[in-house]
């Protein structure tokens, strides 16, 4: 049975400063290891500390604060040149701590996420890119027996397939963000993992670039992911994931997923068509079924799928009955490993079956509604707990405590239970 992880599974985060017209399509950053624990399955982020309300960060702090971790970096193994030369004119780097601080404010509904990350451009370009690196991406699926259209997916999503992999440098993003302080341990880790890298030799301090979080390369792996997992598929000595070349990166990928669990030929999920009379309790990512069990309870797949006998499914509905709805496998949850928000992972299956040929989603969205904003997002997660229907955390994620949380109180109050967490429901708490 799946564990219940936190996802957010009606609202995405705010993608990446648009500077192309396909660029990386990453919601959130996904879950960080610590360098010290690298045979351990990824772990999320440690809790945050309050963030500074003084707000006295500085040039001058940031560089008393790589004067004070230097020491920490020797003592860990880390060479005073490789040290030196990494942080040589490094600059704190205030947006970040504003984007970091900010980034729970930037919603979209999943139907406007979803329109980008697979528009038609990022199926052709992926079309591209497949038979472009067909034969590199069918040795690595031979490999590591997953899909190439999920690596490529994955590909695209991340960095348009290797148009955009960011700009800003690593070090002085991780750094930055270790010294604002509020998850210091965790970007420490990350500082230490980035300099590994630097002293192995697998890139320069010039080429350690990617994402404001720290996330580098065609498939944006931060350091610590790198370090345990990344892989050497052209056999030149160097895990390069930043090059021209994809094929490190792409490789690497698809060990991070079989790494995490991958079950070759089951497919992540497939869309499916739901009963007017459906029972709307049963959508739940605890109650798992065979596909058979399923059909048995009026759920049509579409198309058809194959999907292995024995396979676990349980159904999912990202926005509501109103929306498309999915039959996910225990891939599903493999790809949130790799980045924990519902739409990323929608995207990224929906993405792989249209570079597979599929057509469009069938159902459609009720585009009519907006996200709740994270605000709104609180405030309905205190309500419901006022009203008796705990959600546990008050800390506007909405995962699958506070979906079941929504489900009870719509059964309870004879609404339609399908946890979809709509601003429909927060009126309705408002005005009960």
């Amino acid at each position: 049975m799946r564990c219940a992880k936190i996802s957010f599974a009606l609202t995405v985060l705010a993608s990446a400063a648009i500077a192309a017209p396909e660029v990386s399509m990453r919601p959130m950053p996904r879950p960080i290891e610590s360098p010290s624990a690298a045979t351990q399955p990824s772990a999320t982020e440690p809790e945050m500390r309050p963030a500074d309300p003084a707000g006295e960060l500085s040039q001058a702090g940031f560089e008393a604060w790589i004067a004070s971790f230097r020491d920490t970096a020797i003592a860990e193994g880390i060479s005073a040149d490789t040290f030196d030369t990494a942080f040589d004119g490094a600059a704190f780097d205030p947006v970040i701590v504003e984007r970091d601080r900010s980034q729970n404010e930037f919603t979209k509904t999943i139907w406007d996420y979803l329109d980008t990350a697979v528009s038609d451009t990022r199926v052709a370009n992926g079309r591209a890119a497949l038979q472009e690196r067909a034969e590199v991406l069918e040795a690595i699926e031979a490999e590591y027996g997953v899909r190439k259209e999920i690596v490529t997916a994955i590909w695209g999503l991340e960095s348009a397939y290797g148009g955009y992999k960011g700009t800003t440098p690593t070090l002085a993003a991780l750094a930055t963000l270790a010294y604002e302080g509020r998850r210091a341990e965790f970007f420490e880790n990350e500082v230490l993992a980035a300099l590994n890298i630097l002293q192995a030799g697998d890139t320069d301090v010039g080429s350690l670039r990617g994402s404001w979080a720290g996330a580098m390369g065609h498939t944006q792996f931060m350091p610590s992911s790198y370090l345990r997992l990344a892989v050497d598929w052209t056999g030149d000595g160097k895990r390069d994931i930043w090059g021209s070349d994809p094929s490190d990166a792409l490789a690497s990928t698809a060990a991070y997923l079989r790494e995490n669990g991958w079950q070759t030929g089951v497919p992540w999920g497939v869309e499916v068509l739901l009963p007017s009379d459906f029972d709307w309790m049963s959508a739940r990512r605890d109650n798992v079924m065979s596909l058979e069990a399923w059909r048995e309870a009026g759920v049509t797949p579409v198309g058809q799928p194959e999907i292995p006998d024995g396979t676990g499914l349980s159904l999912l509905l990202p926005a509501g009955a109103d929306g498309a709805a999915f039959l996910i496998s225990d891939n599903f949850e493999v790809l949130e490993s790799y980045n924990t928000a519902d739409a990323y992972v929608i995207a990224v299956g929906h993405l792989a079956d249209r570079l597979a040929g599929a057509g469009p989603l069938t159902n459609s969205w009720p585009r009519a509604d907006r996200a709740l904003t994270f605000d709104e997002r609180i405030e309905l997660q205190e309500r419901l707990r006022d009203a008796g229907f705990d959600p546990e955390k008050i800390d506007g994620r909405i995962g699958p405590l506070t979906i079941s949380a929504v489900r009870d109180y719509q059964s309870a109050q004879g609404l339609r239970p399908d946890g979809y967490v709509s601003l429909n429901v927060l009126t309705h708490l408002r005005d009960g």
